[in-house]
């Protein structure tokens, strides 16, 4: 597997949402704002993701799946994707990880999600 240069990420917006529904255990809500697009000059399926939440306390949550939000969005070049989603937290944390492609050719290639805080005010 390769990182395909020019399929690129931004983290659009990270926001509390202390109204959103969140657990006892992890009381606090973030949504997310990401855009995902293609500048390469290779065609690319998004397959899957895999997002690593490092909480303050020590905890690591480790989230993985197909696709992003339900959808597996198909990138010609200059075509882009922006989804919002959301995650609860026990406190702060940091988030990182990558989203899993595969080329017009089979290859399976991958992008990664730039490191970002989840910050409890």
């Amino acid at each position: 597997m390769r990182e395909l240069i020019g399929w690129n990420v931004e983290v659009r917006e990270v926001r509390f949402m202390p109204e959103l529904d969140a657990p006892a255990e992890k009381p606090y809500p973030f949504l997310y704002a990401m855009r995902i697009w293609n500048e390469s000059d290779e065609v690319v399926t998004l397959r899957g993701r895999k997002w690593v939440v490092r909480e303050d306390d020590g905890e690591t949550v480790v989230v993985e799946g197909e696709g992003v939000v339900g959808e597996t969005p198909f990138f010609e070049k200059g075509d882009e994707f922006t989804y919002n989603s959301y995650h609860v937290v026990a406190e702060s944390a940091t988030v990182n990880g990558a989203y899993f492609g595969e080329t017009a050719t089979g290859e399976a290639v991958f992008t990664r999600i730039p490191q970002f805080r989840l910050e409890v005010p």
